[in-house]
């Protein structure tokens, strides 16, 4: 009997790629999305994690980061971040050391580092007249988007096209390669053990 994993999502925004993965999982043998946790208590995610059964929890990082994480640590094996706009702490690293699993929207190391998250690696790839664009998903540590890369898949695109249209695109791979990239990774695990 293989163990189920826990799996815990951080997430700061409307929700989708957090549907997407609480969906993705309700099939999964090999892991399920426990509870949602946000630093914004007024995200459109909470609604959707809800209508899905998911417990949540909003929290303020400045002054609950310590709660939070005794929180993961005692209801999560792995953490997923689908839009959170945080900075992981230091400490959550540690704990969850090679557990915590970010999505990227562009292929790093292009386009990575503060400040570039959501619209703004978009317009970066357009102004930068890329042919090729794509997602990364990655191990997250104490730097950002450094982290080791798990996979990367990509799409063509058309130099200088527009960033909303680029994000569409990036947005499809997104919802279609997160849960079954971490589900692979999950698999892996379970076999090396």
């Amino acid at each position: 009997m293989k163990h189920m994993l826990k799996i815990a999502i951080l997430a700061s925004g409307s929700g989708s790629n957090a549907q997407a993965l609480i969906e993705h999982f309700t099939q999964s043998p090999w892991g399920r999305v426990e509870i949602l946790v946000t630093n914004n208590p007024q995200a459109g995610v909470i609604e959707r994690a809800e209508r899905l059964g998911v417990a949540c929890k909003s929290f303020n990082p400045k002054t609950e980061s310590d709660e939070i994480l005794l929180l993961l640590e005692s209801s999560a094996d792995i953490i997923l971040l689908a839009g959170y706009l945080r900075r992981i702490p230091v400490n959550w690293t540690r704990a969850f050391n090679g557990r915590i699993f970010n999505i990227h929207p562009s292929l790093l190391p292009k386009f990575g580092g503060k400040g570039m998250y959501g619209r703004y690696v978009h317009e970066a790839v357009s102004t930068a007249g890329e042919s090729v664009t794509g997602i990364t998903i990655h191990i997250v540590n104490e730097q950002y988007d450094e982290g080791t890369i798990v996979a990367q898949y990509q799409v063509e695109i058309t130099p200088g096209e527009a960033p909303h249209s680029i994000e569409e695109k990036v947005r499809e791979l997104e919802l279609e390669y997160f849960g079954p990239t971490i589900e692979s990774w999950m698999a892996q695990q379970s076999e090396q053990r």
